[in-house]
């Protein structure tokens, strides 16, 4: 006769597989299981099988071992964590979230959304009207049913579900709440964040970076602090200033002659703009000419409607 194994040693077997987990994964999900089924919580694991690993536990259990872990490896980053799996976060994070299931609201759970009934036929007889008139709910009897006449906010957010709504949710077939793994915060190499960062994306990131490369540029400027982000503008008001200067005296330099070229008749900007103007319609002046001729040709018939014939 196999004998089973004692509490001790599923302990220490478990502490173990801990350690070993902490060991080979440096990517790590910490998630709440609280109303997850055993179905739901299989299904989960099936789904991340292959490149991830789901760990339950006790949490004492589990705080000890990663002490524990912790001290004997000198590892101190492993003090705030819980084990789970290694692979691209963001992806798992998404795995996990699609076994969420939809639950019924139980009598004495705290509502986590509003819950709204919405208008229609229930499908129940009119002996249930009264049921709905405790909970002052607008209904009418519509070919032998009761109907709901508007949306109703039967439990709002944060609150608790009492036994007519539970009664009245159960009845009506809705099920408002969904439960599954809740991320709640994500441990990389050492370093602990809050879930929301597995939203942010590559573009996120960019535009975050631009924004501090445009504030670091504004402030060199402000204080005249050369930086790698302010040297373009630097030099481009650089140039400006000696434009200016070559233009207020006599000093020239090649740039600057066409400038003050440009200065000394500005009818040189029309003269170079009209190739500009040019190149951007084409087929402007033929169209022109085109429209010139049309407009004169009326004109040459006019002339045989002033009365004179050919043989006048």
């Amino acid at each position: 006769m196999v004998n089973k194994p004692s509490k001790a040693d599923k302990k220490i077997a478990y502490d173990a597989k801990l350690c070993q987990l902490l060991d080979d994964y440096s990517q790590i999900l910490i998630a709440a299981a609280d109303n997850v089924g055993s179905t739901q919580l299989q299904n989960i694991r099936r789904g991340l099988r292959g490149d991830s690993v789901v760990l339950m536990g006790k949490n004492t259990m589990m705080k000890r071992s990663v002490r524990i872990h912790s001290e004997k490896t000198g590892n101190k980053a492993f003090l705030n964590l819980l084990p789970s799996p290694p692979g691209d976060l963001k992806e798992v994070s998404e795995e996990v979230a699609k076994y969420k299931v939809g639950a019924p609201a139980r009598v004495g759970l705290v509502a986590p959304i509003d819950v709204v009934v919405p208008p229609g036929n229930t499908g129940l007889d009119p002996s249930q009207t009264s049921f709905f008139q405790v909970l002052n709910i607008p209904t009418k009897i519509n070919k032998g049913t009761v109907e709901i006449i508007t949306p109703v906010e039967l439990i709002k957010k944060g609150e608790k579900v009492g036994s007519s709504e539970a009664a009245l949710l159960a009845k009506l077939g809705i099920r408002p709440f969904s439960y599954g793994l809740v991320v709640l915060s994500v441990y990389d190499n050492g370093s602990v964040f809050s879930p929301g960062v597995l939203d942010l994306t590559e573009d996120d990131l960019i535009g975050k970076f631009a924004t501090g490369v445009t504030m670091v540029a504004s402030l060199s400027l402000a204080v005249a602090y050369p930086t790698l982000a302010a040297a373009p503008h630097m030099f481009i008001n650089a140039y400006k200033n000696v434009l200016s200067v070559a233009v207020a005296t006599e000093y020239s330099y090649p740039q600057a002659e066409e400038v003050k070229e440009f200065l000394k008749d500005p009818s040189k900007f029309a003269v170079a703009a009209a190739p500009v103007a040019a190149a951007a319609a084409p087929g402007g002046a033929p169209a022109a000419a085109k429209e010139e001729e049309k407009k004169e040709e009326p004109a040459e018939e006019s002339d045989d409607d002033m009365g004179f014939g050919l043989f006048d």
